[in-house]
């Protein structure tokens, strides 16, 4: 293990440039989540298909168990059981506009992950990078169990246990425990955990701001550095529900599959279920005894349990439902625990939008009406007075401040960039799949996907390490 020793002191160093200034020094945070046994026992996986040309150079790295899909570029990260997922990268001659200002891409866009620890993470490009639309960038990064990074640069950057950053370009900044980032440019900024903030300059601001109290029945760590609370636990009693799928390369279902619909091979798929037309079921995503409707969609990390979905729902990244009833084209955000029971079922009424890092861990039946935004913490009906409004409601806004939620600036821009990015999800995903080649989406891309696998050294200095793999598609 004399290799990875150096690899995780090489990242160590790397990181604590940019953070150790800032008041974080990773090296205790590095040591105390990684285990050999995990560096050298799991398979890496690189997905193939007509879709997404072949372009991966894993140098140094360490890849334990983690998922590549389209242009990928490593160099010596240790990514443990990570997803990194380029479906959405852009081919060579894409027009592109920042700021008003169009430009051409020169060449294909290539994921590069350099000098980093990805841990659980989730990565999925939606590039918003003007500075070098050809490279999706995550550099110096540490990021922790379930974090999620979407469409965004990071550099220098830490996050914590299930947080977000989605859309924005980062550099040396730490983002705490669930805490989510929607705001561009943050340079030597601390987010504490449980923080939600959206920011588009010029147009509005949203923050919210859980108790610590809460946050910390939810995510907490113990004396060990061991990640604990009732997220923790929730996944701790499925995740070995995944370790039959990795047992073979065919996709073994108890449920029909539609032709136009997609569910990974690599998901877990049990009990009474139904899958819908035009249906997306990313890897690692787990459903049991639920209804998927036409067109819905459960992305990576995301955990459907005893649920409903009558159609068009978009289930964002790592968002959790149990016993939910949820009506047509209703946004999940990411991260997201709907918690109901038998007795005290969640619904969610049509059109409505769960913003990301919602809780709702129903005491009683709660019943979300048709067009409603909902936010922060939710445990009965009388709850939804202070975190809830209607979309009609809440685009006449210009300032209001409801017990932990702020907001200010224009509500319909805000209602209508959030619908437009629901609309944008529904037609990647080829929720709108007709028939014509024009309208597939990722459920009819990677239908025909095959997957490499690659092993580490399992003896010697280089015991945990994956070999030297560089593959271009001409």
């Amino acid at each position: 293990m004399k290799k990875v020793e150096k690899l995780i002191n090489h990242i160590i160093s790397r990181v604590n440039i940019n953070l150790r200034p800032m008041g974080l020094d990773i090296e205790q945070v590095l040591r105390t989540t990684l285990e050999d046994n995990e560096m050298a026992s799991d398979y890496a996986y690189y997905a193939l298909s007509i879709d997404h040309p072949i372009y991966f150079r894993f140098r140094e790295s360490n890849l334990g168990g983690s998922y590549f899909l389209g242009k990928c570029d490593v160099d010596r990260s240790i990514i443990i059981r990570s997803d990194i997922r380029g479906d959405e990268l852009k081919a060579a001659g894409t027009k592109v506009e920042f700021g008003g200002i169009k430009t051409e891409l020169y060449r294909d866009e290539i994921i590069l992950v350099v000098n980093s620890f990805l841990y659980k993470t989730l990565v999925h490009n939606h590039s918003r990078n003007p500075e070098i639309p050809e490279l999706f960038r995550i550099q110096n990064t540490v990021s922790m169990h379930y974090a999620n990074i979407h469409g965004t640069t990071t550099e220098g950057a830490y996050l914590g246990a299930f947080a977000t950053v989605d859309l924005s370009v980062m550099h040396n900044c730490i983002v705490g425990d669930y805490s989510y980032v929607q705001a561009g440019d943050l340079a030597k900024m601390c987010l504490d955990p449980g923080r939600i903030w959206i920011k588009a300059d010029g147009k509005y601001e949203f923050a919210y701001r859980y108790p610590q109290a809460i946050l910390e029945k939810y995510i907490s760590w113990d004396h060990n550095g061991e990640l604990v609370g009732l997220f923790a636990d929730f996944l701790k009693n499925r995740r070995n529900d995944f370790l039959p799928v990795y047992d073979s390369l065919a996709p073994k279902y108890p449920v029909w599959v539609p032709a136009n619909a997609f569910v990974s091979r690599y998901a877990v798929v049990r009990g009474d279920c139904d899958i819908g037309e035009n249906c997306l079921v990313a890897q690692r995503a787990y459903i049991e005894n639920s209804v998927l409707g036409t067109g819905s969609n459960a992305q990576e990390n995301s955990f459907i349990v005893d649920t409903h979905f009558a159609g068009l729902v978009v289930v964002a990244h790592g968002g959790k439902l149990v016993h939910s009833y949820i009506d047509e084209k209703v946004f999940i955000g990411f991260n997201s625990f709907l918690y109901g029971t038998k007795e005290n079922k969640v619904s969610v009424g049509s059109g409505s939008i769960i913003m990301p890092h919602t809780i709702i861990h129903a005491s009683e039946p709660i019943d979300i009406p048709d067009e409603t935004i909902a936010w922060g913490y939710i445990t009965k009906q009388s709850d939804l007075a202070s975190n809830s409004m209607s979309l009609a409601e809440f685009a006449k806004l210009k300032e209001i401040s409801i017990d932990r939620m702020r907001f200010s600036g224009d509500g319909a821009a805000f209602v209508r960039d959030f619908q437009n990015r629901i609309e944008h999800i529904l037609v990647d995903n080829g929720a709108r799949y007709n028939g014509k080649p024009e309208s597939r989406g990722h459920a009819q891309k990677t239908q025909y996907v095959s997957y490499n696998l690659f092993q580490p050294y399992l003896s010697g200095e280089k015991k945990g390490m994956f070999p030297t793999i560089i593959v271009e598609d001409d």
